[in-house]
């Protein structure tokens, strides 16, 4: 590990007042009262199974639901065919809708989940969606020691640039794996990592405790520089079809995204704009009955913005560029 990577690793205190009542006015283009960022987590083909060199089988975000028993040292291929649905049909599915409905989304990408299809971060970035990292395999980090994490961000950086038409490394990360252990380093960990690739690290998510970015001094950085939180959510989110409180139906999904929609929306009016999130994965969403839940919320902003609402549907790269434009690092303030 590099001496400038051990020099960042300190998180810093707990931030628990954050804007407080005075938010600030985001101002999002076209007087838009609220952002929507749609997040597509692409997964599929490196979750845990023998065939990637490991020693049991994934267990997490599947038709099986909570509850389901590793196998260890043994293939379970049902749950491999119901990853194989996310990358064979489910993601085609998501973007079709996005396309139907001119959305851009990010796509919080897995770096061999990547490599292992290709035709996915063509079809990404010719269809006007970002490409963020979200780690080289989908699989629990915090057994590894600090190389093995440096290394294996790098591999992620490396394979996107790669893979992407635009040959451009992710301007941003998100690792997730909820329900395992993050580790305290990562966030700095991750901030070197970009720093000695020469990848402008725009965004950074894991983290969940606001609605909107927000700065903190950039880990092991000079005085000067600042990295922006962009906060995401496990709220609105398919993951809960898989797991405790699911929704069980389109309409659950729908409903929920609609009831989000419209309380951060009124908050807008009032003055206290807001971002929302929208999290996607594949294999969940991408299955015919639920993407009828994200279709019918769609359609209902879609009527809301005929009848005059103002809704600025963006990218996460594009929500941190307008953030960094219009609310610079202040070092005073962080």
């Amino acid at each position: 590990m590099s001496t400038e990577i051990l020099n960042g690793m300190e998180y810093g205190p707990r931030d628990l007042k954050g804007y407080g009542q005075h938010t600030p006015d985001p101002q999002w283009p076209g007087n838009a009262k609220i952002a929507i960022n749609i997040v597509i987590n692409y997964e599929e083909g490196s979750e845990l199974t023998p065939v990637n060199g490991d020693n049991t089988t994934e267990v997490l975000a599947s038709e099986l639901g909570p509850g389901v028993q590793p196998m260890e040292g043994m293939r379970n291929v049902n749950m491999e065919s119901l990853y194989e649905y996310g990358s064979r049909v489910g993601v085609w599915r998501i973007l079709r809708l996005l396309k139907e409905y001119q959305i851009p989304s990010t796509c919080y990408a897995v770096g061999r989940a990547l490599e292992m299809n290709p035709e996915v971060a063509i079809a990404l970035e010719e269809e006007g969606h970002e490409i963020g990292s979200h780690g080289w395999r989908w699989v629990d980090r915090s057994g590894w020691t600090e190389e093995e994490e440096a290394e294996n961000a790098r591999k992620t950086l490396r394979a996107i640039a790669e893979l992407a038409p635009s040959k451009r490394p992710p301007r941003g990360w998100y690792h997730g794996m909820v329900g395992t252990k993050a580790h305290i380093r990562s966030r700095s960990l991750i901030a070197q990592v970009f720093k000695s690739e020469g990848a402008p690290l725009l965004w950074y998510s894991d983290d969940y405790s606001d609605d909107l970015p927000y700065w903190i001094p950039y880990p092991g950085g000079k005085k000067e520089e600042g990295l922006l939180i962009v906060p995401y959510s496990l709220d609105n989110n398919d993951y809960k079809n898989t797991s405790y409180q699911g929704f069980t139906t389109p309409d659950d999904f729908a409903q929920y995204l609609i009831a989000s929609f419209d309380e951060l929306y009124a908050e807008g009016e009032s003055g206290h704009a807001k971002m929302m999130s929208i999290g996607l994965h594949c294999r969940i969403i991408g299955r015919p009955g639920r993407i009828a839940g994200l279709r019918k919320f769609i359609e209902y902003v879609r009527d809301k913005e005929t009848s005059g609402a103002s809704v600025w549907w963006a990218t996460r790269e594009q929500i941190a560029s307008h953030w960094i434009d219009k609310f610079p690092y202040k070092p005073s303030e962080a």
